[in-house]
């Protein structure tokens, strides 16, 4: 029974899910330091908020930790490359919270745009300070939108809404379809800050996002522009942002996240009156939480049960479709890698998969990290799988190149896997036969047919009459079964290679005695995991 840690409040949809699915729940909020690092180890996954921090220190000696799930958008409080570097796959929700953030959103903007807060305030204090409190009319009014995700998307929609003019950037949204959204799109952020009313964010917090709005970008909005951050906390930078409305450069802003949560009592944006703030309200709605905790429970229950991964920030996402369709391309790919790992000799500079006929019309990128993972699974002592096999093999400069070509050649599908050494280049390529059996078709120049399982003895020879008869002599005194032999040729009485499939590992002296023929030029035992039989990580 899989077994998962809830290490802060899910609400009871979510938990409800995962016990209907039959998973074990170990419900503790709040762990830290050790007694959170022994719950992550004996756990299979784990669902986070905001509170608690998974660290790479954490994740040092993971245990049987397979999978992160962020009830939330934001994974700045999960170092995902420890994560990555652990075969951890970490996925979040990012649909869950969408509508209830965007709303949050508009409902600052509305807020900061009529001094809602202040004059709430002073109404309490017994005054009537009509004139102190005039506000601007948002119809007419640019909006300028920083990142069009999905919270992008969404508050534009309600802007336009408003009759707001609508400015976008985001360097992965085409212009074409920002139009379709009503949204113009802007190129370069330093292009569309001066044209803002108002400013909004809703970016990850990257290395590249954060101080994405630092002195220099918050002068280039107008005079008595405002900005908001709903998204999270240092992507405006906190010292600028005083300074700007200190001055009266910047009229206001409406802040949701900080970089320190809770910011501390004399943080200088809390001393503003300019300024309007809220504790993190985003998604704080009683629809959001429940969205988030089915969507977050639901993703670990697809993965511990059917190793369905969807919306991982650390791999890519593949649906019970999709991964039904590939699992034999998968399997392949990783027994290839194993092949390569067995036969390569001197350090791998570099690995190329060639992908031809039905293969190539999918998504490849699952059937590379697979062949990665059996490359690299028994040349490293770490764990290796499809999260992070294409990470170590950067690491270990091992260059990943993929080709693709959907026209078929000799085979309906074809995968070629070649891989370079310090020492020369190897390759070898698999099929699929009446789409359900695996095949080794290629080895180096040499096209034969040979099942891709169990224990295969390998080697290169010169093509003379009765060597095969040689060798089954002596395995049948040593009691090793043959059960399928093919050999390939270029030309007959020249180099050749054969594969014989064995039923039980053949002993060190019979190999000893096969070595000795003399028309034998190598000759190598591979062991490949039993037909039909699936990585643990799939």
């Amino acid at each position: 029974m899989p077994r998962v840690l809830i290490s802060d409040k899910l609400e009871s949809p979510g938990l409800d899910l995962l016990r209907q699915a039959g998973i074990e729940l170990d419900e503790r909020h709040g762990l830290t330091g050790a007694a959170l690092q022994e719950a992550l180890r004996a756990a299979d996954g784990v669902i986070v908020r905001s509170g608690t921090r998974i660290t790479a220190e954490l994740l040092e000696n993971p245990g049987k930790l397979k999978a992160v799930v962020r009830a939330g958008v934001g994974v700045d409080n999960i170092d995902v490359a420890a994560a990555t570097r652990h075969g951890i796959v970490v996925m979040n929700t990012p649909g869950g919270n969408t509508v209830s953030t965007a709303e949050h959103t508009i409902t600052m903007l509305m807020a900061l745009a009529r001094h809602i807060p202040a004059a709430d305030a002073s109404l309490r204090q017994g005054k009537w300070e009509r004139n102190k409190f005039v506000g601007s009319q948002l119809a007419g009014k640019t909006l300028g939108i920083v990142g069009l995700g999905r919270i992008g998307r969404e508050v534009a929609r309600r802007a336009t809404g408003l009759d707001m003019k609508v400015l976008g950037h985001d360097p992965f949204m085409a212009p074409d379809k920002a139009a379709q959204l009503g949204i113009e799109s802007v190129p370069e952020l330093d292009q569309l800050l001066p044209r803002c009313d108002f400013l909004t964010v809703h970016t990850p917090l990257t290395d590249e996002t954060r101080d994405l709005l630092d002195a220099r970008r918050l002068a280039l909005l107008p005079r008595g522009a405002r900005v908001l951050n709903c998204a999270r906390g240092g992507i405006i930078n906190e010292q600028a942002l005083a300074e700007a409305l200190r001055s009266g450069h910047l009229a206001g802003a409406a802040l949701d996240v900080f970089e320190q949560e809770p910011p501390a009592g004399d943080h200088p944006l809390m001393k503003l009156p300019n300024v309007v703030a809220t504790p993190h309200l985003g998604a704080s709605t009683v629809e959001a939480q429940e969205s988030v905790a089915r969507e977050a429970a639901q993703l670990l229950v697809d993965f511990l049960t059917r190793g369905v991964v969807q919306f991982a920030v650390n791999m890519a996402a593949v649906d019970r479709t999709e991964l039904e369709e590939l699992r034999l391309y998968v399997d392949m790919a990783r027994r290839l890698g194993l092949l390569h790992a067995q036969m390569c000799h001197g350090a791998i500079r570099r690995a190329q998969l060639s992908y031809r006929g039905e293969v190539a019309r999918r998504s490849t990128k699952l059937v590379t990290a697979a062949f990665t993972a059996g490359l690299l699974e028994q040349r490293l002592s770490e764990g290796v799988n499809i999260v992070n096999a294409e990470l170590l093999a950067r690491e270990r400069g091992i260059d990943i190149v993929e080709q693709t070509n959907p026209r078929k050649g000799d085979f309906s599908t074809l995968i070629k896997a070649e891989v370079q050494t310090d020492k020369k280049t190897y390759t070898a390529a698999g099929t699929l036969f009446g789409n359900q059996y695996l095949r080794l078709v290629q080895i180096g120049p040499y096209h034969l047919d040979s099942f891709l399982d169990g224990i295969m003895l390998i080697f290169t020879h010169h093509d003379v009459p009765g060597l095969i008869g040689f060798i089954g002599t002596i395995f049948g005194k040593h009691r090793v079964n043959i059960a399928q032999m093919t050999v390939g040729r270029q030309q007959p009485g020249g180099e050749a290679i054969a594969i014989l499939n064995l039923d039980n590992q053949p002993p060190e002296e019979a190999l000893k005695e096969v070595k000795q023929h003399p028309q034998i030029s190598s000759l190598s035992v591979v062991k490949l995991p039993p037909a039909g039989e699936m990585p643990a990580w799939f």
